[in-house]
């Protein structure tokens, strides 16, 4: 079967004046039709990049991304538009201020100019209806509704198309807790109904155990590990992905912050170390890791970039 999503070996690289930062280096992976590929690790690790490449708002250096069997690069704008939409962190940030509901839902309708406006009004209404929210609602502005509101309402604008692939940048990240459970329940509600695809990033471990049908790690623009999300938690292999789940805070009281070894030196994607790029934070690292590059060990459902895994 055809992937929904299939990435070959893409890199970006930036300009940070006279120095060059991988953001991407390398990254390939795909994700089955209707799967949930999560995508955690550090900020600065490139997460958001890749989204941007995948969405065709940023050009890959090199590499490929194949949506469905079509090459991205060879889409136009409006067919890309209706295989693929993303839903970003801040749903406030995301939505006009100055424009109602209604029409920041039906603006991806009128993008594509084959839709009439009784059309348009019509799958407004429906997929407000779907994501929870009244019509009487669709009269108001952004700043009218509460936060998960909002968030409901750029849901349903990366829907109203019905696109096979969503791309979910850190979702729930901006909203309280009992708000981040409503929202994950929808987008799988969801996925379920409408068949949806997900790429899912977030550095939320606890999000993406919950909705994620197999975990990527980033580290300095490289996927040092990408398991079945049951595998990968129960038994992490890679030494930074098992710092990353070290990391996680418990409510139990007097347990304060977790020491998880990685010292307070943090990853410079400027200043890309040679060997190993996890070496100097890596507490098993051998003097070899520092020089050679370490092979991707192929594993049943997935892959580890680590010599000593």
């Amino acid at each position: 079967m055809t992937p929904a999503i299939e990435v070959r070996n893409v890199r970006r690289t930036f300009k940070a004046g006279r120095r060059s930062v991988v953001a991407v280096d390398g990254v390939s992976f795909s994700v089955p039709i209707g799967g949930v590929l999560g995508i955690v690790g550090e900020s600065g690790c490139g997460k958001s990049t890749l989204a941007r490449l995948i969405l065709g708002l940023l050009p890959a250096d090199s590499g490929d991304i194949i949506v469905e069997g079509k090459r991205l690069g060879d889409m136009d704008r409006k067919a890309r538009a209706r295989l693929i939409q993303p839903v970003f962190q801040d749903p406030f940030a995301s939505l006009n201020p100055l424009v109602r509901i209604r029409d920041i839902v039906g603006m991806p309708l009128v993008a594509q100019g084959t839709f009439s406006r009784a059309e348009i009004t019509r799958k407004v209404e429906e997929m407000l209806a779907r994501v929870g929210l009244t019509k009487e609602m669709s009269d108001r502005l952004p700043a009218e509704l509460s936060g998960g509101q909002r968030q409901r309402v750029a849901i349903a604008r990366a829907l109203v198309l019905r696109p096979r692939i969503v791309v979910c940048d850190e979702p729930t990240s901006a909203l309280d807790v009992s708000v981040q459970a409503q929202i994950l329940n929808l987008l799988a509600e969801l996925r379920r109904d409408l068949n949806l695809t997900y790429l899912f990033i977030s550095h939320n471990l606890a999000v993406v155990e919950h909705v994620a049908s197999e975990v990527a790690v980033m580290y300095l623009g490289r996927l040092v590990e990408r398991e079945p999300t049951e595998t990968l938690f129960a038994k992490p292999e890679h030494p930074y992905t098992r710092a990353l789940l070290a990391s996680v805070l418990t409510p139990e009281p007097g347990l304060g912050v977790p020491d998880v070894g990685l010292g307070d030196s943090l990853p410079d994607p400027a200043n890309i170390p040679p060997g190993c790029r996890f070496h100097p934070r890596c507490p098993i690292a051998e003097p070899r890791c520092a020089i050679e590059t370490p092979p991707l060990k192929r594993r049943p459902a997935g892959s580890v970039e680590c010599r000593l895994a």
